[in-house]
């Protein structure tokens, strides 16, 4: 599948960057061990202190006062500002609780995605179980798919 989402942005010659909290860069990583990467990876931005989420990726502080970290809104500001800071085409953003504990009432395995892209900006809640380990793997895997159906989606749409 990453191979796929290299190769999908690499023919539209696109970029991809990454806003991370719970999985503090793992998603970038997924996609730099991939050969072929560099064509198409800017960068990313790891925020998992939730300040960095305002300083770094541009999610206004009024949004994080009345939403907190893990929420729609958050994860759509920090894609939005990571594609901004990054200068990609898309921004793929990965918010929530890992555990082992929930978090200001949210529960463990709660994440939410954000998907920013020439479309505009969209999220994804998810409900994983598992270790945290497990927990982040399975939100970089459904990132990763989200975006690559989000990508194969744009091209449709500028195809008619």
């Amino acid at each position: 599948m990453i191979q796929e989402l290299i190769s999908a942005l690499r023919i539209r010659r696109q970029t991809i960057s990454f806003c991370e909290s719970l999985t503090a860069g793992l998603a970038a990583a997924t996609v730099a061990d991939v050969p072929g990467a560099s064509a198409v990876l800017r960068g990313g931005l790891v925020t998992y202190a939730t300040d960095l989420k305002h300083t770094l990726a541009h999610v206004p502080q009024q949004l994080l006062d009345a939403h907190g970290p893990v929420s729609a809104p958050t994860a759509a500001a920090m894609a939005t500002g990571c594609r901004s800071v990054c200068g990609s085409d898309w921004a793929v953003s990965l918010t929530g609780v890992a555990g082992p504990e929930g978090q200001d009432g949210h529960p463990v395995g709660e994440v939410w995605l954000g998907f920013a892209g020439p479309g505009g900006v969209d999220t994804q809640v998810l409900h994983l179980s598992g270790s945290r380990r497990e927990i982040r793997e399975a939100a970089v895997a459904q990132a990763l798919a989200g975006v690559l159906e989000r990508v194969r989606e744009q091209n449709n749409l500028s195809k008619r």
